[in-house]
C-alpha cells in the first residue's frame, strides 16, 4: 500500500493568506474540479465571501474574518484616531454577523479588535497587530486539528467502515492519515451533504487523495446502511460544543447520531480545541437559517419545482446522550466530563 498523503485542505495556511492588503481565500465551492483563490481587498468583500460559502467550517471562516478586520485596519488607517476606532468597531460588528452558529469567530474577532485598539492607542500598526494574531491562531488551529485527528485515529479499528457527514475539516484528514499510517484498513462512507455537496466534493475527494477507499451515498441512505450493519463508526466535526455536551454541526448530523445510537455504533466528534466556554447549553447556540431558495438549487442548477417554499436551517444540535466521545487536542472526553478539558494539560507535541 502506498504511503498516505495529506491533501490541500489539511493545512489552513495553504488555503488562506494575507498578503500586502489582500486576503486570498481558496474557493471551496470550486473544488474538486479547480483550485481557485478569491482575492478580497476590503473587509466587506471578506464578509461577503464568508456569507457566500467561499470559505466554510467554523475555524477557517473565523480566521478569514480576522484577516478581514486587518483589512479594515489598513483601509481606515488615515482616519483620526476616534473615527478609526469607530470604523474598526463597525467592521467588527459586520464580520461577527456573517455566520452565527460557529463559535470560533466571536472570541477571535473580539480579541483581534482589542489588539487593534491597543495598537492605535500605543501608536503601533493596527493592521500588523491583527495579522500577527491571526497568523498565530492559524498555526494553533492547525496543531489542534492534527492532535485531535491523531486522538480520533486511535479509536479506529482495523476494518472500520466510517460514516461521515459534511466535511469535518483538517482533523478528519489527519484521522484518516494516522489510521492508515498505523496500518489500519479503513473505509469511509460520505454523505453528499446537500445543497452545497461538501461531502461529495470535499470529503470524498480529500479521502481519495489520502488513500482511503471512499463510498458516496445520498443524504437519505444512512438509515438503511445502519440497518445492514455497514457502518461501524460515525464521525463528524462540530461547529459548536456546549459545556454540557451538546454538539452543533451541519444539518443532518443529529438524525445520523440517533441512528448510530439505536444500532450501537459509536459517534466520535472531532472537537479540535474543545468546548465553547461561553456556551453552557444548547439554548446558547444560535442556528443559522440561510436563504431558503438555496435548497432549490444544486451547484447553480435548479432542481425544485416552481411556486413552492423552502426552508434551510444550516445546522442542528445533537444532545449529549447520542455522543460517545469528543476528540480534542488535549485528549478524549465524553459529554459528561467535558469540563475537565479546561484543566487538562496542554499537549507537549507541538
Amino acid at each position: 500500500m502506498s504511503r498516505p498523503r495529506l491533501p490541500i485542505l489539511t493545512n489552513r495556511a495553504d488555503t488562506l493568506k494575507y498578503v500586502d492588503g489582500v486576503v486570498r481565500i481558496l474557493d471551496r465551492r470550486r473544488l474538486p474540479e479547480e483550485i481557485v483563490f478569491v482575492d478580497c481587498r476590503s473587509y466587506r468583500e471578506v464578509a461577503q465571501a464568508i456569507v457566500d460559502m467561499v470559505i466554510q467550517g467554523a475555524p477557517p471562516l473565523a480566521y478569514a474574518a480576522g484577516y478581514g478586520l486587518a483589512l479594515a485596519a489598513r483601509q481606515f488607517r488615515t482616519m483620526p484616531a476616534g473615527e478609526y476606532r469607530n470604523a474598526l468597531a463597525q467592521a467588527h460588528r459586520e464580520l461577527r454577523d456573517t455566520r452565527p452558529t460557529g463559535a470560533d469567530i466571536f472570541p477571535l474577532l473580539d480579541r483581534a479588535l482589542d489588539l487593534a485598539l491597543s495598537a492605535i492607542a500605543e501608536g503601533r500598526d493596527a493592521e500588523a497587530a491583527v495579522v500577527a494574531f491571526v497568523d498565530a491562531q492559524i498555526r494553533a488551529g492547525d496543531r489542534a486539528a492534527r492532535l485531535s485527528g491523531r486522538h480520533a485515529a486511535g479509536l479506529l479499528e482495523d476494518g472500520d467502515r466510517i460514516l461521515t457527514h459534511c466535511f469535518a475539516g483538517a482533523a478528519l484528514n489527519y484521522m484518516l492519515y494516522y489510521a492508515l499510517e498505523a496500518g489500519k484498513r479503513i473505509e469511509l462512507i460520505a454523505t453528499e451533504t446537500r445543497p452545497y455537496l461538501q461531502g461529495a466534493r470535499l470529503t470524498a475527494a480529500q479521502a481519495r487523495e489520502i488513500g482511503v477507499p471512499v463510498t458516496l451515498v445520498t443524504d437519505n441512505m444512512p438509515g438503511y446502511l445502519f440497518y445492514r450493519g455497514m457502518i461501524t463508526k460515525y464521525v463528524t466535526a462540530a461547529d459548536s460544543i456546549t459545556l454540557d455536551g451538546h454538539v452543533s454541526n451541519k444539518i443532518g448530523t443529529f438524525q445520523y447520531a440517533v441512528l448510530a445510537h439505536h444500532f450501537g455504533v459509536p459517534f466520535i466528534v472531532l472537537g479540535y480545541d474543545g468546548p465553547d466556554p461561553d456556551r453552557a447549553t444548547a439554548a446558547d447556540i444560535p442556528i443559522e437559517e440561510r436563504n431558503p431558495e438555496e435548497v432549490f438549487y444544486c451547484r447553480g442548477v435548479r432542481t425544485a419545482a416552481e411556486g413552492i417554499r423552502g426552508y434551510y436551517p444550516a445546522f442542528d444540535i445533537t444532545p449529549p446522550q447520542y455522543v460517545s466521545v469528543i476528540a480534542t487536542e488535549r485528549g478524549l472526553f465524553t459529554p459528561w466530563n467535558l469540563r475537565d478539558y479546561f484543566a487538562a494539560p496542554e499537549p507537549e507535541d507541538a
